[in-house]
């Protein structure tokens, strides 16, 4: 078993002092002398929601992983040796999750282990990885908490966090002229860890920059009737509404506010708005509405162009050729493993960790290195943008050349 006495923070010192920053897997050249299984295949396991109330946003991501392992395999996989990844549902429920990567690790030799979407299932196979002190990588969750005081020392989120997401829409609200931009902000709070750290930076970030927050109040997961929350929007006069809530529960709050006769000029739903689902449920009434994904089309850096032409053969005549903002994220998660696994020493556990540790990423969302948390370095991401304009995901922050022009007001 690796040595599990160091904390994060002790191991990122002494991986820096044993000069691992330096090192860097672009060249996509490795070092496999020192180790390893000994197989011809690396094996990454993952649970993914390919049912449920996340399937949806689920198979896009996985999209993304398994668009990532065919890039990987299709340029000599890792010094000759390909990847394989081994998939189960996890039903969109923590506990299957946890019951699917038990199976998969304890009948496979695997190196690294693959996460989830949403924070509890991510947060549910981190636990896992831990545990059996194996490498664990996820995208999808933006939620800091877990990470800054879980002493966690196998996870790492190349990711956007809250932190990135408040400012994104700050700096998305800037965009609109100053005479039109909104004033008076309402923020819907989902009754979770993330809910409150989520509100909280929205509230501290808004406020910072001279928005007033006319509204702050919370629900339940699930929640079928989302009346009260609206007509407390519309009577503190609320004209930009920001919230994060599920695919489901964002769905349901916008068929209600389209019903209601009120409806803000901006309205932000983190995570709800990601899927296809919300299109194929809401149609022109979802329009106009934004997400902070971190990956969007528009995007055209660190192998974005590769990205959509490998989307756009797979899919052929079947559907659009510009992939969903999940493929995206899931894509750059693999492309950060292929670049740690490119320049370990070996295979071993504590050769990816000291990689990953050490190594300067460049992915399809941007370039970082991982904090003592396993977390994007703060300021080093952007959290790309994007609102559904007729049923295209459009980037619109960053304002890139590849990127739509923000829609405004919401109609």
């Amino acid at each position: 078993m690796p040595d599990r006495q160091y904390s994060r923070r002790q191991y990122v010192k002494a991986a820096g002092a044993a000069g691992l920053a330096g090192a860097t897997g672009l060249s996509g050249c490795t070092a496999f002398g020192g180790g390893g299984s000994g197989s011809d295949t690396i094996t990454i396991g993952a649970a993914v929601p390919e049912s449920g109330p996340l399937s949806t946003v689920g198979k896009e991501m996985l999209t993304g992983y398994e668009l990532g392992v065919e890039m990987i395999n299709a340029n000599d996989g890792i010094d000759g040796r390909e990847v394989e990844l081994i998939v189960q549902d996890d039903e969109s429920d923590p506990r299957k999750l946890r019951e699917a990567l038990q199976n998969i690790t304890s009948n496979n030799d695997v190196q690294a282990i693959w996460g989830s979407f949403s924070s509890p299932l991510v947060m549910a196979g981190s636990a896992i990885a831990e545990q059996q002190g194996l490498p664990f990588l996820a995208v999808a969750t933006c939620y800091q908490e877990p990470l800054v005081n879980g002493d966690k020392e196998w996870t790492y989120t190349p990711f956007p966090k809250t932190r990135d997401v408040a400012t994104a829409t700050k700096e998305i609200l800037e965009i609109v002229p100053e005479a039109e931009r909104p004033a008076r902000v309402g923020i819907w709070e989902p009754n979770s860890g993330w809910g409150s750290e989520m509100a909280e930076a929205w509230d501290q970030t808004l406020s910072d920059a001279g928005y007033e927050v006319a509204m702050r109040a919370k629900f339940n997961s699930g929640n079928k009737d989302f009346s009260t929350l609206i007509s407390k929007a519309q009577s503190a006069e609320v004209d930009a509404l920001v919230s994060n809530p599920q695919p489901p529960d964002g769905i349901t709050a916008m068929k209600q506010l389209r019903s209601s006769g009120y409806m803000p000029k901006f309205i932000e739903f983190v995570r709800a708005s990601d899927p296809q689902a919300w299109w194929s449920a809401l149609g022109e009434a979802g329009n106009h509405v934004l997400m902070s994904p971190g990956w969007a089309p528009g995007l055209n850096a660190n192998g974005s162009d590769a990205l959509m032409s490998a989307y756009a053969e797979q899919a052929g005549d079947d559907q659009s050729e510009r992939p969903r903002v999940a493929v995206g994220v899931g894509y750059n998660l693999a492309q950060t493993t292929r670049q740690a696994l490119s320049s370990a020493e070996s295979t071993e556990p504590d050769a990816i960790r000291s990689a990953l540790n050490g190594e300067t990423f460049s992915t399809v969302i941007g370039e970082f290195e991982f904090d003592e948390y396993g977390m994007p370095a703060e300021g080093q991401l952007t959290a790309a943008s994007a609102q559904w304009q007729d049923g295209e995901q459009a980037l619109v922050y960053p304002q890139t050349d590849g990127a739509s022009e923000l829609q405004y007001p919401l109609q």
